[in-house]
């Protein structure tokens, strides 16, 4: 299993500080039976100004020690971008990376709602050959608000990313009701951890999927689940159309 989002880097961001404390969240990795972390520290956020040479350079040494444990695991490279009128260009520059070096962006919006720029700012990447996903949609207080506000954002040509404590209820009932609402209309198209350290911000990623069995959304476990292991290879996602759910019935979204 692949996780989409992860700030396990030590000492770039909110994330791992030390390199003892990326270790243990190596470990809880591999008791989660993942195979694969798309590391993603923040690119321009107000709050962090995250260096790329001393990202890779983490990223590295995280690896590094992985092949010395010999654990079952992989990080790939990647950042969540903070939305801003720049960013296509920053991309373009080389200024931030994509998720595993594939075409798809983890863009961060404000937490208190989506700005009016936002969907010039889609546009303009889907015109760069790039497809931002929107990361931990369900706690966008915008989309919280209208969750159709989301579906604008995918029309447009968006994806969009769950978090798998806010399924697993660890940011509390509201935020779980919004998860599941956006994932029963079919809004939602990857699945990631946003893990942060073992304590405050845990990976939760199989209790989100067992969340998930446990609402009968086994369809949905496959797509997040497919879809991620997509991204590595740079390929296009899939998702389920509303009135076929029952029959799972497939369809390319960029058809």
């Amino acid at each position: 299993m692949i996780d989409t989002h992860a700030h396990i880097l030590p000492g770039l961001d909110d994330g791992a500080e030390t390199m003892e404390q990326t270790k243990r969240l190596l470990e809880k990795a591999v008791e989660e039976q993942l195979t694969g972390i798309i590391a993603t520290p923040h690119a321009f956020h107000p709050n962090f100004q995250t260096n790329l040479a001393a990202l890779k350079k983490q990223l590295e040494l995280v690896n590094s020690y992985i092949a010395q444990e010999q654990l079952p695991l992989k990080i790939y490279s990647g950042q969540e971008c903070r939305l801003s009128d720049k960013l296509p260009e920053r991309l373009l520059a080389g200024e931030a990376l994509t998720m595993a070096g594939s075409r798809y962006v983890l863009l961060e919006l404000p937490s208190s709602g989506i700005p009016a720029y936002t969907v010039p700012v889609i546009q303009q990447l889907i015109t760069s050959n790039y497809v931002p996903i929107i990361a931990h949609a369900e706690r966008n207080q915008g989309i919280i608000e209208k969750p159709e506000r989301l579906k604008k954002l995918l029309l447009h040509g968006a994806m969009a990313q769950v978090t798998a404590g806010s399924v697993a209820g660890s940011f509390g009932k509201a935020i779980q009701r919004t998860a599941m609402s956006l994932i029963d209309a079919n809004l939602i198209h990857v699945y990631g951890s946003d893990v942060h350290s073992l304590d405050k911000r845990p990976f939760l990623f199989n209790e989100g999927l067992d969340y998930l069995e446990k609402k009968n959304q086994h369809d949905m476990v496959d797509i997040f689940l497919e879809n991620n292991e997509r991204i590595l290879l740079d390929e296009h996602l899939h998702v389920l159309e509303p009135e076929d759910i029952r029959k799972g019935k497939w369809w390319n979204i960029f058809a």
